[in-house]
C-alpha cells in the first residue's frame, strides 16, 4: 500500500513488567460517575442515561512527561481516573461477560478546559474543545489483568505539588467497570486497543504552569507529571 502522505505513529502504552506496548485505538470517557463529583458540578446522576465522550487517540502522553497547559484556556482542570484497556470488544456486550474484554488497568488524567465546558454547556453545544485537546490525556503504564486480577476496591488519588487534591475509592463508581462496558458497547462497537477514563471523584481544581502532580491507583499504578 503506497500513502499519499506519511502516516503517523500509532498511539502506544507501556506494559508494566514487559517490554511490550499496548496500541491505542480510541480514547471514551463516562461523565458523572461518581455522585460527588456530579454533586460538586451542580449535576445529576442518571443510571438510566449514562454520558459518554471521547479523546483522540493521540491525546496520550505517557511515560511521566511534561503536559503543555493548552490555549484558548484561562482554567484547564485536573480528573483524576481510573483507566481500562480492552484486549477485544464487540457490541452489546453482556455485563456478566464484560471484565473478559479487559486486559490492562491504570490511572490517568482527563484533563479539561473547563471554562469551554461551562460555555458549551449554557449553550447546549459539544464538548469537543473541552475534552478531546492535544495532550489532554495523561496516563501510566498499563498493568495486566491477568498479574493484578479486576480491582473492585482500590483507592484512587491525585496529589498536586504534594498536597492532596481527590481522593476515593473505585467502590464508589456509579457504574461499575463491567457496567461501563456493557453500556458503552450499547453506542459504539468496541474493540482490542480501546481506553476507557472511568470517571472522576469530586476534588476536581484548576491546573497551572509549573504544577506537579501525582496519580495514583494505590498498589496498582502511579502517574506523575509537570504541567509546562
Amino acid at each position: 500500500m503506497t500513502f499519499a502522505i506519511a502516516p503517523h505513529a500509532l498511539p502506544s502504552i507501556p506494559i508494566a513488567g514487559s517490554d511490550m506496548r499496548f496500541p491505542v485505538h480510541r480514547i471514551y470517557c463516562i461523565g458523572r460517575n461518581y455522585a460527588d463529583h456530579a454533586r460538586e458540578m451542580g449535576a445529576a446522576v442518571d443510571r438510566g442515561n449514562p454520558i459518554f465522550f471521547a479523546k483522540p487517540a493521540d491525546a496520550i502522553v505517557i511515560d511521566d512527561g511534561d503536559v503543555p497547559y493548552p490555549s484558548a484556556t484561562a482554567e484547564l482542570h485536573h480528573e483524576v481516573e481510573m483507566v481500562i484497556a480492552l484486549a477485544s470488544g464487540g457490541r452489546d456486550i453482556p455485563v456478566e461477560h464484560a471484565l473478559e474484554k479487559v486486559y490492562a488497568y491504570g490511572i490517568g488524567l482527563d484533563l479539561t478546559r473547563r471554562d469551554l465546558q461551562a460555555t458549551a454547556k449554557k449553550n447546549g453545544s459539544p464538548w469537543d474543545t473541552a475534552k478531546g485537546f492535544d495532550c489532554s490525556a495523561p496516563v501510566s503504564s498499563l498493568h495486566r489483568a491477568s498479574d493484578i486480577g479486576h480491582p473492585a476496591n482500590a483507592e484512587i488519588s491525585l496529589h498536586v505539588n504534594g498536597t492532596l487534591r481527590q481522593q476515593a475509592d473505585i467502590a464508589d463508581m456509579v457504574f461499575s467497570v463491567a457496567e461501563i462496558i456493557h453500556e458503552l458497547s450499547k453506542f459504539y462497537e468496541l474493540t482490542s486497543g480501546d481506553l476507557i477514563f472511568s470517571g472522576t471523584p469530586a476534588g476536581v481544581a484548576s491546573l497551572s504552569r509549573g504544577d506537579r502532580f501525582r496519580a495514583e491507583l494505590h498498589g496498582i499504578a502511579i502517574l506523575e507529571g509537570r504541567i509546562i
